[in-house]
């Protein structure tokens, strides 16, 4: 608790004002600039200024996080995304706010780095698609998640090699 003068205020006791609400999402007076952005954010398409060539884009987010839906603890990762274009790449502002959104959502580490693919599959429908997960240790376990576009031609090969 901090007096500033007066009675003692708890900074944790925060009543929220709502501002409005858009697309669904609520906004609230207290938030800043970058908060409101991250609860505004929708990827971004931008047509593909070279479709005549195969070329690949590599994206690395290294402060991704999201919160276990068991506990509640944070979980930290690098996101690491892949591709190869065809008629249309992510505006890079767009998927940076994109994936800070999920820093107040209980997600598992497997259903984020799907859900990152899912959204970009769908939006972009490039040739080529890679997303990797690579989750910080907790508790002593280290995850890493990788779904890819070649992903059924993998696990074929891994089940091969299990027998």
């Amino acid at each position: 608790m901090k007096c500033y003068g007066g009675d003692p205020i708890n900074i944790f006791d925060v009543k929220e004002t709502v501002l409005y609400k858009q697309e669904g999402r609520m906004l609230h007076s207290h938030m800043k600039y970058g908060e409101k952005a991250v609860a505004r954010a929708v990827l971004e398409v931008w047509k593909n200024p070279n479709m005549e060539r195969d070329y690949e884009i590599c994206i690395s987010f290294p402060e991704f996080t999201c919160l276990c839906p068991r506990s509640g603890y944070p979980d930290f990762a690098t996101i690491s995304i892949r591709y190869v274009p065809d008629k249309r790449i992510v505006e890079l502002k767009s998927i940076k706010l994109y994936l800070n959104a999920f820093r107040e959502v209980h997600i598992s580490h497997e259903e984020a780095t799907n859900r990152i693919f899912a959204e970009l599959q769908k939006k972009l429908k490039p040739r080529f698609l890679e997303v990797i997960g690579d989750f910080n240790p907790r508790g002593n376990v280290k995850t890493v998640v990788r779904v890819s576009s070649e992903g059924n031609r993998l696990s074929q090969k891994t089940i091969r090699n299990r027998r």
